[in-house]
């Protein structure tokens, strides 16, 4: 089972970029399910409905997000009903929404949870103490036959300790938030693929996808309009896994960038 994971989208030009770009990268690469942070989606603050549809017409099965999913108030309405939406697990008890749910594709059950952290992020449960109670009920091989898990946090440190925490627990835990591409993907110890940040789908000639003259004078702490997307050459940002059919963890992971000028070198 092939999964990609992409980095958060970012304003228009990332979300064309998908839209435009996706289905030739599931044929080229043989992916059988999609995952797409979305919650920037929305001229860089939040995510609608027209959004999510136009997403998940263009092939991707499930849009986690993070602390920007309340940004347009139309998707309160929406994530009630549309279970392929995921708002963060770990959120107050009551919000509106799941953060984690089970999807059958291809005759295979996949599990995606969406988890934020707490650190300089906005206020919710102690993820270590809400994944760690969720994860003993979830099963690889039992109750799923793969996991993946979206971990939106603003540390490093924090991230890779998740990472660590559920190797062998999940075949998939990636960290979005920061909209920069991390060169640590790997296998980790006990089969759970990981890294540290997928990046952004967006224009990379900025500061995390915002227009970078607002954003650098910000650092002079001048007064600015709002910070606005960048929205001239987009690359598509994220990673792919295959998954071991037989233990639900990772075979392989490696990124993927396309479009824009942003590269990897081999």
């Amino acid at each position: 089972m092939n999964f990609l994971f992409l980095g958060d989208i970012v304003g228009r030009a990332g979300r064309i970029a998908v839209i435009e770009k996706l289905p030739k990268i599931i044929s080229d690469h043989k992916i059988d399910f999609v995952i797409a942070n979305g919650e920037n989606s929305a001229g860089g603050y939040g995510i609608t409905p027209s959004i999510c549809d136009e997403l998940f017409k263009c092939g991707v099965d499930v849009i986690t997000s993070g602390n920007h999913i309340w940004d347009q108030k139309e998707i309160l309405n929406y994530i009630i009903n549309e279970k392929r939406l995921l708002r963060p697990f770990n959120f107050e008890d009551g919000t509106p929404g799941s953060g984690f749910e089970i999807y059958n594709k291809k005759n295979v059950k996949v599990g995606v949870m969406n988890i934020m952290g707490n650190i300089h992020m906005k206020k919710c449960n102690n993820v270590f103490e809400i994944i760690e109670k969720k994860i003993s009920e979830i099963k690889l091989k039992t109750h799923v036959d793969f996991l993946l898990i979206d971990f939106h946090a603003e540390l490093t440190s924090e991230k890779q300790a998740m990472g660590h925490l559920l190797d062998g627990k999940a075949t998939l835990v990636v960290g979005t938030h920061t909209h920069t591409p991390t060169l640590d993907y790997r296998i980790l110890d006990k089969g759970t693929a990981f890294q540290t940040d997928a990046g952004m789908c967006g224009d990379y000639n900025s500061v995390i996808g915002m227009k970078k003259e607002n954003a650098i004078l910000r650092f002079f702490k001048k007064k600015t309009d709002r910070l606005v997307p960048a929205m001239e050459v987009p690359t598509i940002s994220g990673i792919i896994v295959e998954g071991n059919n037989d233990t639900g963890l990772a075979k392989n992971i490696y990124p993927i960038l396309t479009g824009g000028n942003l590269k990897y070198k081999s």
